[in-house]
């Protein structure tokens, strides 16, 4: 990795942890540069506002879970195994990166006015992830696994689940870690979407 994708990095993992904490309004670029040690100037060098830095941070945050959904989705194992392969990761992701799901909830879906002047309301700056998501309930339908029906039902059967489970670990609702409860969530996904 260069220099200037680190840097540029570097201060996506800064904004994310200060709007996961403060949120959007309540952080400014210059909170950010303060918590790196770059200068204002250094992070308009990279983003032009704080806005760009904000859609900036959900494309990271997504990449990374389409990343590793596309490593699972290239296995040759069943669809059941590839939803409780994500599901674990994805538990496991949320307890290591806390700042990275709380951003998606207190920011990209809290502060819709920042990401619709997208057409699709910034629903393409999570497109890698989306994609991934999409490959994977294709593969289960063509291989009778899953059955056919609307995109965004199947959409949502997966990722509805993960986030519900998601802000009841964050409002400390849950009485274990949410990875205790992997292999039933993976049966509660896999049966939502299965003939």
């Amino acid at each position: 990795m260069n220099n200037r994708l680190k840097k540029k990095n570097s201060i996506i993992l800064s904004a994310l942890k200060l709007f996961s904490q403060n949120g959007f309004y309540n952080t400014s670029i210059a909170n950010i540069s303060k918590s790196i040690g770059i200068s204002v100037g250094g992070i308009y060098g990279y983003f032009p506002s704080k806005k760009e830095l904000a859609k900036a941070s959900i494309v990271f945050v997504t990449k990374k879970l389409a990343y590793k959904l596309n490593e699972i989705n290239k296995k040759n194992i069943t669809q059941r195994e590839k939803i409780g392969q994500f599901a674990g990761f994805y538990f496991d992701f949320i307890e290591k990166h806390p700042e990275m799901i709380d951003y998606f909830f207190r920011v990209y879906l809290a502060n819709r006015e920042l990401f619709c002047d997208e057409d699709d309301c910034g629903f393409s700056l999570a497109k890698d992830f989306v994609d991934e998501i999409e490959n994977l309930i294709n593969k289960g339908i063509e291989n009778g696994e899953f059955k056919k029906q609307n995109f965004y039902v199947a959409f949502s059967c997966i990722t509805g689940i993960l986030g519900s489970m998601t802000f009841l670990n964050g409002e400390k609702v849950l009485s274990s870690q949410p990875n205790i409860y992997c292999e039933d969530i993976s049966n509660a996904i896999y049966n939502a979407l299965s003939v």
